[in-house]
């Protein structure tokens, strides 16, 4: 048995019809609100309204931007770099969900 070692595991659980503000998105992903708008930018969050201070993202952005955070630090990976990589991990999962639908996998 393995005595001693105790793993702890921390997670937030969002639910979709969640919104966020760029403030509360940034508090959340501990970054500064500038790197958010850079996601924006390069088209990796979509926000709903037009303008930064009235910007609501869903739920699912959360996720989005940790992961394009964690990425782009991980690999030093630019904005554009990381929704690339963004890009071609959502291209994966498709043709796996493809795949597993077809049965070859």
């Amino acid at each position: 048995m393995n005595q001693g070692h105790r793993v702890t595991v921390s997670g937030t659980i969002v639910e979709e019809e969640v919104s966020f503000t760029l403030h509360d998105l940034s508090r959340a992903c501990r970054v500064d609100a500038t790197r958010l708008v850079a996601l924006v930018d390069e088209g990796v969050l979509t926000p709903a309204g037009s303008a930064p201070q009235e910007w609501r993202f869903g739920g699912d952005s959360l996720r989005r931007a940790r992961v394009a955070l964690r990425l782009a630090r991980d690999l030093e990976l630019s904005v554009a770099g990381t929704a690339l990589v963004l890009d071609l991990l959502a291209e994966i999962d498709a043709l796996k969900a493809k795949l597993r639908r077809s049965g070859a996998l």
